[in-house]
């Protein structure tokens, strides 16, 4: 037993000492953080992501179509989300790429639509991963200069039309407008 201790001590003596100074000397050592060095994002919060929708939905069902509206944060998650009664079923999916699309690119979706459109040497965009699509209806949520999000809508008969719904949503929450198409 106590060969077996002097043994350990030796190991830690000849191999461990010399490997726990070079890991100091060269910087290698535990690095403590406090919470004011970490970084700092806007969140967008539920009730805003909901107020959204809600006024999304709302004035789509104004001008006559029954649509689906999502709401996502910066990251892309589902933050709200509703479908009026009679939307169609595919209208659900859209919505909710379209936001995911407009939160990843910072942009509406029209414009990578239109780019596409433009060079066809981008096509490979629109499968960047399955996830993302380009079709007008999709707006960023810029508030006060900073995208937090995104709001797609899906099922009114024209991209034009979804993207006129989104403003509304964006209208509601105070975030910069980011559709200026005509209805």
């Amino acid at each position: 037993m106590k060969f077996k201790s002097q043994c350990r001590r030796r190991v830690w003596s000849s191999v461990w000492k010399p490997v726990m100074l070079a890991a100091c000397v060269f910087g290698l050592s535990p690095v403590l953080v406090s919470a004011e060095e970490l970084p700092r994002e806007a969140v967008l919060p539920m009730p805003l992501a909901a107020t959204a929708a809600k006024a999304a939905v709302d004035q789509c069902a104004k001008d006559g179509y029954r649509v689906s509206v999502a709401v996502v944060d910066r990251a892309g998650i589902l933050r709200a989300f509703l479908r009026a009664d009679g939307a169609g079923p595919h209208t659900v999916e859209s919505s909710e790429k379209k936001a995911y699309t407009a939160a990843s690119m910072r942009g509406p979706t029209a414009n990578g639509a239109e780019l596409i459109a433009k060079n066809p040497a981008l096509q490979g965009l629109q499968h960047m991963n399955d996830r993302i699509l380009f079709l007008a209806g999709g707006l960023p949520i810029d508030i006060g200069g900073e995208v937090v999000g995104g709001i797609g809508v899906g099922g009114a008969p024209g991209g034009h039309l979804d993207a006129a719904c989104a403003q509304a949503g964006l209208d509601s929450i105070g975030a910069a407008p980011k559709f200026t198409g005509a209805k």
